[in-house]
């Protein structure tokens, strides 16, 4: 399947914001899906795009998608709003 590499960095990135809403006890799936998603993205920009350490037809940007979307919902945990 031609695509599945990005089924497949779409779902892990979902399920690492359900993980990280479950984990917090909070109801905010939708911010947290935005944050990991963006991570996400940004994480595909910086292996494909910028360093050039991968291309679309490797998997390696699928590491650097994951750990982006990590480091970003963990920036927005750490330095959102309490209010």
């Amino acid at each position: 399947m031609q695509y599945a590499d990005i089924v497949i960095a779409a779902l892990g990135a979902f399920v690492l914001a359900w993980l990280a809403d479950a984990l917090t006890g909070r109801r905010g799936l939708f911010a947290t899906s935005l944050v990991s998603g963006v991570g996400a993205v940004a994480g595909w920009f910086l292996a494909v795009r910028v360093f050039a350490v991968s291309t679309m037809d490797q998997w390696n940007w699928l590491l650097w998608s994951m750990a982006a979307s990590v480091l970003a919902l963990g920036a927005f945990f750490l330095f959102r709003s309490k209010r």
